[in-house]
């Protein structure tokens, strides 16, 4: 059998973007096969290319949200600019951006103005707290709008809020844009209308705050913060090692605490002893309870102990740091990692987890340059060496 093309072969994304919600957004799109042209400022482009340097002289945000892309490097406040900005899209069959609120309108990129110019197009605003209501124009970065969605009051210790250590607001944002857009597409080839698509990085991460949320509106109060325990299921923890590691455990229902009172701990009594023996009655007695669990796992390796609880049924699992996922065993196993090339050189990357048994692979493309594309984009408009000497002399491009 054929190998089937990527999903989104032949589909031509614009997008002016920065920072991370959009485009994490469209390298999703791009990992599935789209022609995303990226649009950015002459001057130093998406701000993201200077966050650091951490990959080899890159940003280390920019090389992850933007492979695959064409850049082309625009001013739009220059009438010329913009003009090659709409040119583009005309061609397109999806638009994203994430300017500033009220910075699209004027400029005519709204969706609301480019889908009733381009009945077919699909165009994405993204956000931080939608175009309507009292913080429309509020300054929306990720930590800000983790701190209004909730997020870091139920993140932390029981002493200390904190937020989350990734960019949680922009990631959920770009994955509802991702989303929206496939979503769009379909309706569109039923329809062969487009349509505007709104996401807004608070009602997004509101959306995941699900469970603390329902359990904050009908029970009446949310969940405490428990750091890495979980707030009401006991032991459900992370414990030492001898070696220095630590491992995270979790029981279930008590048949697994049975368990592993008996071939873990090796403290057969704590199977029925009133104060273990219920989920519930091991939460009310959480301190003795890891005290009990901390005990056994802390004269054992972090192997053995991952070893002991493996065989016991019981779900575990390494506090790993980032450098460990680098290395983790089970992505080497499934042959997940890939080189993209990038104006430093090949950089490793992942492959997309969205896997498409008998399609072509993932379109691990190349992390552009700023303006990379520029003059060959000009060209694909028609417009001949002078002109876009004369643009790129009076710094329109770059």
């Amino acid at each position: 059998m054929s190998q089937q093309p990527l999903p989104l072969d032949g589909i031509t994304v614009v997008a002016v973007e920065q920072a991370v919600s959009a485009p994490f957004a469209t390298r999703q799109l791009a990992d599935l096969g789209a022609r995303v042209i990226k649009v950015e400022r002459p001057d130093g482009g998406d701000f993201a290319r200077g966050y650091d340097t951490a990959a080899r002289g890159l940003a280390s945000h920019f090389v992850w949200c933007n492979r695959g892309k064409e850049s082309i490097a625009v001013d739009l406040k220059d009438p010329r600019g913009l003009d090659i900005v709409h040119r583009l899209v005309a061609d397109a069959d999806v638009f994203v951006q994430n300017l500033a609120q009220g910075a699209a309108a004027r400029l005519g990129l709204d969706a609301a103005a480019l889908c009733a110019r381009h009945p077919r197009l699909v165009a994405v605003d993204i956000s931080g707290y939608g175009s309507g209501g009292p913080y429309a124009h509020k300054r929306a970065y990720d930590m800000l709008v983790q701190c209004e969605a909730g997020l870091v009051s139920v993140t932390g210790t029981a002493t200390e809020p904190v937020k989350a250590g990734v960019p949680a607001a922009d990631i959920a944002a770009a994955m509802y844009a991702f989303s929206g857009v496939l979503a769009a597409l379909l309706r569109r080839g039923t329809t062969g209308r487009g349509g505007p698509v709104e996401i807004s990085m608070l009602e997004s991460l509101a959306e995941w705050m699900g469970h603390p949320l329902h359990h904050g509106m009908h029970g009446g109060e949310a969940p405490a913060r428990t750091g890495v325990a979980h707030a009401v299921i006991s032991p459900y923890d992370a414990y030492d090692t001898a070696d220095g590691g630590q491992v995270l455990l979790s029981v279930q229902n008590d048949r697994e605490w049975r368990r592993l009172a008996e071939q873990v701990l090796e403290r057969p009594e704590l199977a029925d002893h009133p104060d273990f023996a219920t989920n519930t009655a091991r939460t009310a007695n959480r301190a003795r309870t890891d005290a009990a669990v901390a005990k056994a796992l802390v004269g054992l390796t972090t192997r053995d102990a991952i070893d002991r609880l493996e065989a016991a049924g019981i779900a575990c699992a390494r506090l790993n740091t980032v450098t460990d996922v680098a290395g983790h065993p089970q992505l080497a196993a499934r042959d997940r990692w890939r080189e993209v090339d990038s104006p430093a050189g090949p950089l490793r990357a992942m492959l997309p987890p969205i896997t498409l048994p008998g399609g072509a692979p993932a379109r691990m493309g190349a992390i552009p340059s700023l303006g990379e594309h520029t003059d060959a984009l000009l060209r694909a408009l028609g417009m001949t060496e002078e002109a876009a000497a004369a643009l790129r002399r009076d710094g329109v491009v770059a």
